[in-house]
């Protein structure tokens, strides 16, 4: 019984449900960029490239009698750069807002009327 409680706690914990979250959102983030990449940035960017060519798909970039497809790494390359682009500027917004969050410190709250009072009565008895 001992293993079962301590994994459920494990599994129940928020940064084990936070992790889950963020690989789910993760995963649906790669299609998005996928999607992107092979649907908006290569026709656009590298259209006229591929056509002048003679290639209509990225995937089809091949070496010369070899079944290397360099086209295809050129795409997931793309793409890397595009997650690693907005994940750099997503971390530095974040850091960004928690130094603002650091420099501005809360102030002190105001004295209490007992601790007023309480303070009068000490300056009272140091003056007698």
């Amino acid at each position: 019984m001992g293993f079962v409680k301590e994994f459920k706690e494990f599994a129940i914990k928020g940064n084990v449900i936070d992790l889950a979250v963020g690989v789910i959102i993760g995963a649906a983030f790669g299609k998005i960029v996928s999607s992107l990449v092979e649907d908006i940035i290569t026709p656009a960017i590298l259209g006229p490239a591929l056509k002048a060519a003679g290639l209509e798909d990225l995937s089809k970039l091949t070496i010369a009698g070899t079944a290397i497809k360099y086209g295809n790494f050129l795409s997931q390359l793309i793409s890397f750069i595009i997650v690693a682009l907005v994940l750099f500027v997503i971390i530095k917004v974040v850091n960004n807002a928690k130094k603002k969050e650091e420099v501005a410190p809360s102030a002190p709250p105001a004295p209490t009327k007992e601790e007023i009072l309480l303070t009068e009565i000490r300056d009272l008895l140091k003056n007698k």
